[in-house]
């Protein structure tokens, strides 16, 4: 168990007056063990108390062989996980219980009247996983170096006739050669009127001159992910184009100068979205400006118009506005993903947001 995470955990405990936990997203116990189960439809819960009382619940199916400094139940199928579970839970205290928990699971421990009152914890443990240690903020570092790196690689191939699909392959190998165990997301790799759709389902779809390619791609190393989009031209770029570019390049800029401690994550939205707005094009960013990254590309703690939380240092999380516009076939998004520091935040992608048009060789030159 990390030691470290887990007191910052027992502090906000106290600080709601909430004796006693139960975790049970796979992330969430990964993040203060070290070690990832994936349960599928058993019970996996880490029973944690104020008063020093610990205890893991595992499947015989996930065998432990390392030492996570914590006493271990396993149980099998046969047995009443929740029961058991329920054996170590103070009756007399309320039980902080994990957002992602089964129904089935929490509506077996009710009847058990296993503790006096059930709220979401979820949000102790989340609050704490936003604010990354030394260790975590070098590994986003390097995972965010990993990208960039699979970015400079992956743009050549956009002029070589492959489909959204095919780019999609590539960019995946990709993430393999450079050492990534995975990638963080499925790799959106979209031409022309697909980059224009937010939502778009990566198809068949070959580029042709004149397009714009949206690359959002993100891979996993050591077990943090990194997430980036650049967007580029084949061949040649409108002024069109050119300037719905430029508007949404200067927007990820003007957040990134919010991205700082004692600002509010809106803050960061709406320095994007005010100046999308500003320059006509409002109704075209249809999405929220960001969202938190650490072990799991999509953690807590949005960057949207709404969300009045204050930025701390060790925070991370992306700056990504957007236009898109069906009718004519663009879609621009730049996303970079920011680590709070003291005295703003560290920029953790680098690779270039000139606008680059992708000539026939795969080479690149900046658009004048």
């Amino acid at each position: 168990m990390d030691r470290e995470k887990l007191k910052r955990i027992y502090k906000k405990m106290e600080e709601r007056n909430l004796p006693q936990m139960i975790i049970t997203d796979p992330p969430a116990i990964f993040y203060l063990t070290g070690k990832w189960i994936h349960p599928g439809e058993r019970m996996l819960a880490l029973y944690i108390s104020t008063k020093g009382k610990e205890r893991f619940f595992v499947n015989r199916l996930f065998p432990i062989e390392e030492d996570l400094g914590v006493e271990i139940q396993y149980f099998d199928d046969t047995e009443d996980s929740v029961e058991l579970l329920s054996k170590v839970v103070d009756k007399e205290s309320p039980l902080g219980v994990d957002k992602t928990w089964s129904a089935r699971f929490l509506l077996r421990l009710q009847e058990l009247k296993a503790a006096s009152s059930y709220v979401n914890g979820s949000v102790i443990v989340d609050k704490v996983r936003q604010i990354k240690d030394k260790d975590e903020q070098e590994k986003l570092i390097q995972s965010s170096l990993l990208n960039d790196a699979v970015m400079a690689e992956l743009i050549p191939y956009v002029v070589k006739g492959h489909t959204e699909k095919e780019l999609n392959a590539i960019a995946r190998e990709l993430y393999k050669k450079h050492g990534a165990s995975d990638v963080s997301f499925d790799p959106i790799t979209a031409y022309g009127r697909g980059a224009a759709d937010p939502h778009h389902e990566t198809d068949d779809t070959k580029g042709k001159r004149g397009d714009c390619v949206l690359l959002d791609i993100g891979g996993v190393l050591n077990n943090y992910i990194s997430d980036m989009t650049r967007t580029v031209f084949l061949g040649e770029v409108s002024e069109r184009h050119k300037e719905i570019y430029q508007i949404v390049r200067d927007a990820n800029l003007r957040g990134i100068a919010m991205a700082k401690p004692g600002n509010r994550m809106c803050d960061v939205d709406l320095a994007c979205r005010n100046y999308i707005e500003e320059k006509g094009f409002g109704k075209y960013f249809t999405h929220r400006t960001g969202h938190s990254a650490g072990i799991e590309d999509h953690e807590v703690g949005d960057v949207s118009s709404v969300n009045e939380e204050v930025i701390e240092v060790g925070q991370c999380f992306s700056v990504e506005p957007g236009i898109y516009i069906p009718e004519e076939n663009i879609g621009v998004r730049v996303e970079d993903l920011v680590l709070i520091t003291e005295d703003g935040c560290m920029v953790l992608n680098h690779y270039p947001k000139d606008l680059l048009i992708v000539k026939e060789d795969g080479t690149t030159e900046i658009a004048e």
